[in-house]
């Protein structure tokens, strides 16, 4: 007999029917974009980042942005992009916030920290200990190129090397160097304690590598990444295979309930992929000059089926 068909419910209608709701908790993280130019083009990439997109924070946002933090509370500030380190300000950024809060992070492709500007970025992360979240996809070359481009394998690990002589990464330096993962295709990633033991058994041995800790994730069906599901025909089969291992205990740790995320250009979004997609915190286009308090615990979330990525098996914390 054939197989039934398994129909695609998006993923408001699947927490309408399991009588769930994606709510506000205390909000401490401000997550900030620094804009959309990369030294890189990733087939991963929800943002569409790469060289050509001129979308960078200005002086006058970043201005705003360190205003917000020293009049609310933040415990954490995560910057993110495109690559920060590409940002003109991104030394001014990074000095600014480092006083205003306890863990200050910065997410890093790695490649992107090479060039003139290495020894004075990694210089100031030193001195702030700035936590370094670095995109490390696959071990494989191959995979890791086909995903990011020709030469950043390499190079990717060059700059690990250097972080760990600068006492990144190490069991008692006390810098934090934590790496990412993510699928190099429209599948969902294994589990993480076997990755991070992986990752950490070949990257010490093959190549002197040492990190703290490793994060996979499912790769968000948005932007670039949408584009190239599409162009394959595996875009509705993506989407149905993240809602298919849809885990509803992972609700409560998604990032989006604790995090208030700020665009290149001041404006005020749940998360960096609602920011993607053009979904506006609370459903009304705000600016972060106008952010006097945080988020109040309860307030609605908005969602659209790309959250069914941040709720695949273990989720998106």
């Amino acid at each position: 007999m054939p197989e039934a068909t398994v129909n695609f419910i998006p993923f408001a209608q699947t927490l309408e029917d399991k009588s769930l709701a994606l709510r506000r908790a205390e909000a401490h993280t401000l997550q900030v974009n620094t804009g959309l130019l990369c030294n890189l083009s990733c087939r991963h990439c929800h943002l569409r980042a790469g060289p050509g997109r001129k979308e960078v924070m200005g002086r006058e946002t970043v201005a705003a942005v360190i205003a917000c933090a020293r009049r609310l509370p933040f415990t954490v500030i995560d910057i993110t992009g495109g690559a920060p380190e590409m940002n003109p300000y991104i030394l001014e950024l990074l000095a600014g916030l480092a006083p205003l809060t306890p863990r200050l992070i910065l997410r890093s492709n790695l490649v992107a920290m090479s060039g003139r500007r290495r020894e004075e970025i990694i210089a100031l992360c030193r001195a702030h200990k700035v936590v370094i979240i670095a995109s490390f996809p696959a071990l494989n070359e191959a995979q890791a190129e086909a995903q990011r481009g020709e030469g950043v394998f390499a190079r990717s690990l060059e700059i690990l090397r250097c972080l760990n002589r600068e006492g990144y990464g190490q069991a008692a330096g006390g810098l934090e160097l934590n790496l990412v993962s993510n699928p190099a295709g429209a599948f969902v990633p294994s589990g993480q304690q076997a990755q991070e033991r992986q990752f950490r058994q070949v990257l010490e041995s093959k190549w002197g590598v040492s990190f703290n800790h490793l994060f996979t994730f499912a790769n968000v069906p948005l932007g670039r990444f949408r584009d190239w599901l599409e162009r394959r025909g595996n875009y509705d089969d993506y989407l149905l295979r993240l809602a298919q291992v849809f885990n509803e205990d992972s609700l409560s740790g998604v990032m989006c309930r604790s995090l208030i995320s700020v665009d290149w250009n001041g404006f005020l979004y749940d998360c960096d992929f609602n920011q993607a997609a053009d979904l506006p915190m609370g459903g009304v286009r705000r600016h972060i000059n106008d952010l006097r308090r945080m988020p109040e615990a309860g307030e609605v979330i908005a969602v659209a089926d790309h959250c069914y990525a941040c709720t695949a098996g273990a989720g998106f914390t």
